[in-house]
């Protein structure tokens, strides 16, 4: 019998897809300070917090900004982030997310959310999934960024539940870092040659079940 207790989802590219809103929103303020960069490029602030993600764009551009104007930067492009994700809708719930997460409450599991997402509740409501999970933790309650495993240890902490006993869903490589740490098993969502260290790389939850959580 599985020791695992709970899941702890992170949610951008695993429950959602919002990249493609932060890539639109980054893409603007770059553009509005006279330079642009790739999508590629952009999949380098995968899981990395607003402030970081903006440093690592200054930099792109070559640009110099002092610490007041990188707040208003990054202020500027969450309120454009924020006016697109007002609009989402289930029909933007990745394939098997809503499936997976009713099944595992269904089956006694605990859910978490662990997100440095400072909008998780905001994207969670507008999707109507915000009820599925018994434990919201994102960028407004923790401040350090994955790879640090802070995100997962609140999560664990406050379902009660030991990290060991806890599987963390993740499509970063800083988050698989991050649920490593924290000492926690973890299912890589995506590339398994990108993802190295998860336990199981699968290529959407679409494709778990709970014998495979059973197994890890």
């Amino acid at each position: 019998m599985s020791i695992i207790k709970a899941c702890i989802f992170d949610l951008d590219g695993v429950i959602v897809d919002t990249a493609v809103y932060h890539y639109e929103a980054w893409r603007r303020l770059a553009n509005q300070l006279g330079f642009d960069f790739t999508e590629e490029q952009n999949e380098e602030l995968k899981g990395i917090s607003r402030i970081e993600s903006l440093k690592i764009i200054l930099n792109w551009g070559n640009l110099q900004k002092d610490e007041d104007e990188i707040i208003a930067l990054a202020t500027l492009k969450n309120t454009w982030y924020v006016e697109m994700i007002t609009k989402m809708t289930p029909s933007e719930i990745l394939p098997g997310a809503q499936e997976f997460l009713e099944l595992v409450r269904e089956k006694g599991y605990k859910t978490a959310l662990g997100s440095a997402s400072k909008n998780s509740e905001t994207i969670l409501k507008q999707i109507g999934l915000f009820d599925h999970f018994d434990v919201l933790v994102d960028g407004n309650k923790v401040t350090k960024s994955k790879p640090d495993p802070s995100v997962f240890l609140v999560g664990a902490e406050e379902l009660g539940i030991d990290p060991s006993a806890c599987v963390v869903f993740e499509d970063a490589v800083a988050g698989v870092q991050a649920a490593l740490a924290g000492g926690m098993k973890v299912v890589g969502i995506g590339n398994e040659k990108i993802l190295k260290g998860a336990d199981l790389v699968v290529a959407g939850l679409h494709e778990m079940t709970i014998d495979k959580l059973e197994r890890l």
